[in-house]
């Protein structure tokens, strides 16, 4: 069976949803399928042992002139006009541009006739998606991976505000939705929430979650990070909406009832931090240590060699979202400490007889978590085990094999 996928990126340095993009290509390369890869990265990239296309940059076009003319304009004077832009079309110049050429890479692969053709992008982009809507000669064959909801007015609270454009990219999705041979998303509660907006969903859907690509490599452990001591591990991007303060405060308090904690556990942060760090600086100490991004092999083995992984959600109602490091996080096997609401997928994954979950925003029950796996700890460090081998099966190649065999 053959697969054309168009990923808006494969640089698993420039976001967690590249890393994912490239996670889900290498397993569908490992449970056998024939794979041909377009992507749009800034940058020429290969994967070992798979067929990969560069799409570069179209620079002769008007869409091109045009995009630079309010880049130059917006520069000198000062003045914003791409969200104007954005008000009228949907989208930017820019974006535009990139979705033509991306589809212009799409009918030029005509000859290698695939079975399927899945989009996979990042952030609030979708440029592979909005490119097969200008396809319609190939949307029996498409299946579009929608990884978090969209537009951002669809968001759950915190995150959710109001886009420019916002009707006119509420329209496009609509359209991804009702075209799309399939749709699949990386967890359950998020084809729920959107569901909720775009009726179609469910008709049509697939969950392909997030996959275990484990690479491990021989990166030294950096000079900051205290092996055999209890250690806590929150890596990744802390957006404005994660507020690292519970957490801090509840580990302080920790530390201050248990006295001889003080000595051999750390609470680590790594990873882009700029809407916490005056938040980050102020409680930085012995004890909390506070680190920017790191490379991605770098941060797996820290995951592995870390006691305790923690997973830092917003304070709402409702966490649709899977992140992208959560089956790195159980491959680790190590205790994950998840902090979010009640209704979360990382929380109905691991079951609501989990021990080690508190609301984000609850200091006491976040210090009492931190306690018993600190007990634990003490008693005998390789107790600290997750030990959940069903969700290793639930992300890995032989799944996501009999999920697309079945579908097809």
């Amino acid at each position: 069976m053959k697969i054309l996928v168009i990923s808006e990126s494969i640089n698993v340095e420039d976001s967690s949803a590249s890393k994912v993009n490239v996670a889900l290509i290498s397993n569908l390369v490992k449970a056998g399928f024939n794979l041909k890869v377009l992507h749009f990265s800034h940058k020429e990239i290969k994967l070992e042992g798979i067929e990969c296309l560069w799409i570069p940059e179209r620079r002769f076009s008007i869409l091109f002139v045009l995009s630079r003319l309010v880049r130059i304009f917006q520069r000198k004077t000062k003045i914003l006009i791409n969200h104007n832009v954005e008000n009228v079309f949907g989208f930017s110049f820019t974006h535009t541009n990139d979705v033509n050429q991306i589809a212009l890479y799409i009918k030029k692969e005509s000859d290698y006739d695939p079975d399927l053709i899945l989009t996979l992008s990042k952030g609030g982009s979708f440029r592979p998606h909005r490119a097969m809507l200008l396809l319609p000669e190939l949307h029996k064959k498409w299946m579009a991976y929608i990884h978090d909801p969209y537009p951002f007015h669809m968001y759950p609270r915190p995150y959710n505000w109001v886009e420019y454009g916002y009707l006119q990219k509420e329209r496009f999705i609509r359209e991804v939705t009702e075209k799309a041979k399939f749709l699949a998303f990386p967890s359950l509660l998020l084809k729920q929430w959107m569901e909720s907006y775009f009726p179609a969903v469910a008709l049509k859907s697939e969950i392909i979650p997030h996959q275990i690509n484990i690479s491990y490599s021989l990166e030294p452990i950096p000079d900051f990070f205290k092996e055999n001591q209890f250690s806590l591990l929150h890596a990744g991007n802390l957006l404005k909406q994660r507020n690292p303060e519970f957490l801090i405060k509840g580990f302080l308090n920790f530390l201050e009832n248990n006295p001889d904690a003080k000595d051999n556990a750390t609470l680590y942060f790594i990873g882009h931090n700029d809407s916490h760090k005056k938040l980050l600086l102020e409680y930085s100490h012995a004890n909390i240590v506070v680190q920017n991004y790191l490379d991605y092999k770098i941060v797996q083995n820290l995951e592995n060699k870390t006691s305790v992984n923690i997973i830092l959600e917003a304070i709402s109602e409702i966490s649709p979202f899977l992140p992208g490091k959560f089956p790195n996080c159980v491959v680790a096997n190590k205790p994950i400490l998840i902090l979010g609401p009640y209704y979360s997928e990382v929380k109905r994954l691991l079951g609501n007889d989990y021990a080690y979950w508190a609301e984000a925003n609850d200091e006491k029950s976040i210090e009492l978590c931190i306690t018993n796996l600190y007990q634990i700890w003490k008693s005998n460090p390789s107790n600290l085990m997750l030990n959940r081998n069903d969700l290793i099966d639930y992300a890995t190649e032989l799944n996501l094999k009999k999920i697309i065999d079945d579908l097809m």
